[in-house]
């Protein structure tokens, strides 16, 4: 058994709640093991036999769908691709682990659809943005609430769904792996 991280999205948010009992249970099911709920809704570990993240993540999505009636993005990775995501973001050696994030994607962006996306933005913010492995790591240097630089536009302009994660929550995630 490998063991993985699931990003959901769009739990607990916009009327879609679940309890992450009834999450644990459903995933169970579907030949899940040691399912574990951390540091808030919407981050899962869970062990399954070795297999590509995608396969997993279109798994887990259909288990929402089906069980739960939420349509969200489900990004997951391994220890190694959770260890890798925060090794290659520019902006955790100098920006706030709370305002530093990696929106894991669906997929990897074009570069063209990456350059569109920070043309698009330019001017708008003062946070940084750089391209990942199937992720954009961002800065958002005056907090996410404050921005104009907001998930749907990154969706939008790299035509991919994505969740977001702060790098204290990573770490705290990743550390979890490793226990």
């Amino acid at each position: 058994m490998a063991r993985y991280v699931a990003f959901l999205g769009s739990v607990n948010v916009g009327g879609n709640r679940l309890s992450m009992a009834e999450l644990r249970h459903a995933l169970e099911r579907e030949e899940f093991e040691n399912v574990e709920t951390v540091v808030a809704s919407g981050n899962v570990l869970l062990d399954h036999d070795d297999r590509p993240t995608d396969g997993l993540a279109e798994k887990i999505r259909y288990i929402l769908l089906d069980r739960f009636d939420i349509d969200g993005m489900v990004a997951v990775r391994s220890r190694d691709e959770l260890a890798a995501a925060i090794a290659e973001n520019p902006f955790a050696a100098d920006g706030e682990e709370a305002r530093v994030h990696t929106m894991f994607l669906a997929g990897q962006p074009e570069p063209e659809a990456f350059a569109d996306l920070v043309a698009a933005y330019d001017g708008r913010g003062p946070e940084r943005i750089a391209p990942g492995t199937r992720a954009v790591h961002v800065d958002w240097c005056e907090g996410v609430g404050k921005s104009r630089l907001t998930g749907p536009f990154i969706e939008r302009r790299l035509g991919m769904g994505g969740t977001a994660r702060n790098l204290r929550s990573m770490r705290r995630v990743l550390a979890k792996m490793d226990a």
